[in-house]
């Protein structure tokens, strides 16, 4: 099976050392280069094209997100997987924006941090659970809300109603199209023009096509 091959991407030595540790316990995966600055985070996924980097955000010079954004422009193949100190909303989802697949605290264990490595070098999207829950709870909140319906003062019927008649058809073809008697319709018409507050129905069709419904 070919190994993962992994660029790490931090101006922390003690973090690399760490790095090089957890993958000499995991034979699938093969450390192939290391960077301490943004810059040399791009030079290097450019000359090594490693499957995945390891990206710190703050690094002397480019930061982690503006050498994401470069490196996933020119090379989208490679999985970016931002491992930070950071769990602010600004740093998670201008990350995401620059294009990395997975987020990871640096608190996570080496479980955790093996199963990110495996999961974004195979495609898949991950997060810290503190972050996933950020991003549910982001989104939940920009959820749009239903609109109002066009005229809510009427029924369901009589839009549907209103609606036909501004499309020009007559009281005999609502009939058969809806399966309606000729007085019910004329009474759900006398209904509408009474809550719309118009004379009469060349009235109400203009409301009606004002207001976009035909």
């Amino acid at each position: 099976m070919d190994k993962i091959r992994v660029l790490v991407a931090d101006d922390h030595t003690l973090f690399r050392d760490g790095v090089r540790a957890l993958f000499a316990s995991a034979p699938d995966l093969e450390l192939v280069g290391e960077a301490a600055t943004g810059e040399e985070a791009v030079a290097s996924a450019a000359s090594l094209q490693p499957d995945l980097i390891l990206m710190d955000l703050q690094m002397p010079g480019m930061n982690g997100i503006d050498a994401t954004r470069q490196i996933v422009t020119t090379s989208p193949h490679i999985g970016v997987l931002v491992v930070t100190m950071f769990d602010d909303d600004h740093s998670v989802f201008s990350s995401m924006q620059a294009g990395a697949r997975g987020y990871v605290l640096k608190g996570a264990t080496h479980a955790e941090m093996l199963r990110a490595i495996r999961a974004v070098a195979s495609g898949e999207a991950i997060f810290s659970p503190a972050i996933a829950a950020r991003l549910m709870d982001y989104f939940a909140n920009i959820r749009p809300h239903p609109s109002s319906p066009v005229f809510p003062e009427l029924t369901g019927r009589e839009r549907e109603i209103l609606k036909l008649i501004a499309e020009g058809h007559r009281n005999a073809e609502i009939t058969t199209k809806l399966v309606l008697s000729p007085k019910t319709v004329r009474n759900h018409i006398t209904n509408i023009l009474s809550k719309l507050q118009v004379a009469d129905r060349a009235e109400a069709i203009l409301r009606a096509r004002e207001a976009g419904l035909a």
